[in-house]
């Protein structure tokens, strides 16, 4: 059984190295042999026998794809002493669902099923390296986004921003699903419109891109609006229709706020990913399509799980290449460009002759922690051009709302930016970095995959921090 859906494979443009832990040989050489015959070249492979000899080797070459036999390093929780290698696929002659969900759990990025074959190995290879090395790509700006936009169209140079931007240029050529997490108005749609737009031709960026709210539809029409209907399949259907999934064929089909659908869809949707194939509500016939699923929630997949409101065979096959959108609040660097953006948009749309902000409204902007995110900053921004006039927001035309807000903050937001102070002792990033990752390890009670999951980064990411902290001697405990 292989946990997460093959993939179709995409070469890379360097051999990309293969690390193979398993303690029996035969499975060593079988493994390696796979990779020699039938890899064109694209991958290297190398063996080793037990978790020390892999940590020592992905120390010394952390682009490394590792596939580590879990009964060999002790378990699923065995996956930390391996080290902190690109990518990590698990495998196991246990082939079970829990092993599976265990393994991805412990920080493996996928997982199969012993015997392995030739076919699924390298599908699964070349889908791990397609996001490691994309094809460069222009930033397209997608439909129905600023032409002046940073990216894709999005506004924002932040380091948060940069970075996902970064991600969505690597995921972005792969058919591999991406689950997007981010409060209410941080622009998960928009982020899954790039993934689509940016990811070329051949992963469908000219075919269509079809959304669903699972939110803003009854339940008892869901199952219609992704899967379609035929004649007479209830009252009110009076002729056969297709689906999201089905009108997505070949491009995306994107997901909003997956944690609200009905468990009882989630079976379905759940079978339709491992499958591919869908059956309209009243048809009989199974239709094939061939869509990347791109899926979104505002809340914590991980306690939607554990709470029983996900699924979590559903929420491991789709949670394969996440992306997470940080808060306007954590990166008060975007919000004057963000805001100028829309003062120039807005601005054109109604005819006022707006060209900025005043330096007590562009602190007042700065200084509010925009709980409804980008979302509501366009929305003030709008209301502003709409109700007031002249060529310079000043603060006394932003929402009372907004600068009681501040007020209430005791924020210093009302000072001209002219005047402003540095604050200080600000801590060194570094130490914030670490603060924020040790943190975010004992929430989630030292699971280094749990942490990694909220903060939205690489499992490997955390293990080669910590071993920057702890030295060679934490590094090789």
């Amino acid at each position: 059984m292989a946990f997460v859906r093959p993939l179709p494979g995409r070469p890379v443009s360097r051999p990309v190295g293969v690390l193979i832990v398993d303690a029996d040989p035969s499975q060593r050489r079988s493994l390696a042999g796979m990779i020699a015959e039938r890899s064109g070249g694209r991958f290297t492979a190398t063996a080793c026998a037990s978790s020390a000899e892999a940590r020592a080797a992905v120390r010394e070459r952390p682009e490394t794809i590792v596939i580590a036999d879990l009964e060999t390093i002790g378990g699923a929780g065995g996956l930390t002493d391996v080290g902190a290698a690109r990518t990590t696929i698990a495998t196991s002659a246990n082939g079970s669902l829990n092993m599976a969900i265990a393994a991805m759990k412990g920080g493996a990025n996928d997982f199969l099923a012993k015997p392995i074959g030739a076919k699924a190995l390298i599908e699964r290879l070349e889908a791990a390296a397609a996001s490691w090395h994309p094809k460069p790509i222009s930033p397209v700006a997608p439909r129905g986004t600023v032409a002046n936009a940073d990216f894709a169209g999005f506004i924002g140079r932040s380091a948060a921003m940069r970075a996902v931007y970064d991600q969505i240029r690597r995921m972005a050529p792969s058919r591999a699903p991406v689950f997007i997490t981010g409060d209410s108005g941080t622009g998960k749609e928009l982020t899954a419109e790039a993934i689509h737009a940016l990811a070329g031709p051949e992963a469908g960026a000219s075919r269509p891109f079809v959304a669903i709210n699972c939110s803003a539809i009854p339940k008892e029409l869901m199952e219609s609006e992704i899967f379609g209907h035929v004649r007479g399949a209830f009252t009110g259907a009076s002729e056969n229709r297709a689906g999201a999934a089905e009108l997505a064929d070949g491009g995306t089909l994107f997901l909003d706020e997956i944690t609200e659908m009905d468990l009882g869809l989630q079976a379905k949707l759940l079978r339709f990913v491992q499958t591919g194939s869908l059956r309209r509500v009243g048809g009989s016939e199974l239709t094939r399509v061939d869509v990347r699923i791109v899926s979104a929630t505002n809340r914590d997949p991980f306690a939607e799980v554990d709470n029983g409101r996900l699924r979590a065979d559903l929420f491991y096959r789709l949670h394969v290449l996440p992306i997470h959108l940080q808060p306007l609040r954590e990166r008060r660097e975007d919000i004057l460009p963000l805001a100028e953006s829309f003062l120039a948009e807005f601005s054109a749309e109604e005819g006022r002759a707006f060209t900025g902000f005043d330096a007590d409204a562009a602190a007042l902007l700065e200084a509010h922690s925009w709980p409804g995110n980008v979302r509501q900053l366009a929305n003030v921004i709008r209301r502003v051009v709409v109700l007031d006039d002249g060529m310079v927001v000043t603060a006394a035309m932003l929402p009372e709302s907004i600068r009681q807000a501040v007020r209430q903050k005791g924020a210093t937001a009302l000072t001209p930016a002219s005047d402003r102070t540095p604050q200080a002792a600000v801590a060194p990033y570094r130490e914030q970095e670490r603060a924020i990752i040790e943190n975010a390890l004992i929430a989630c009670d030292g699971n280094i995959a749990r942490a990694a999951a909220a903060l939205e980064i690489s499992p490997s990411t955390i293990y080669r921090k910590r071993q920057a902290w702890l030295g060679p001697v934490g590094a090789g405990a």
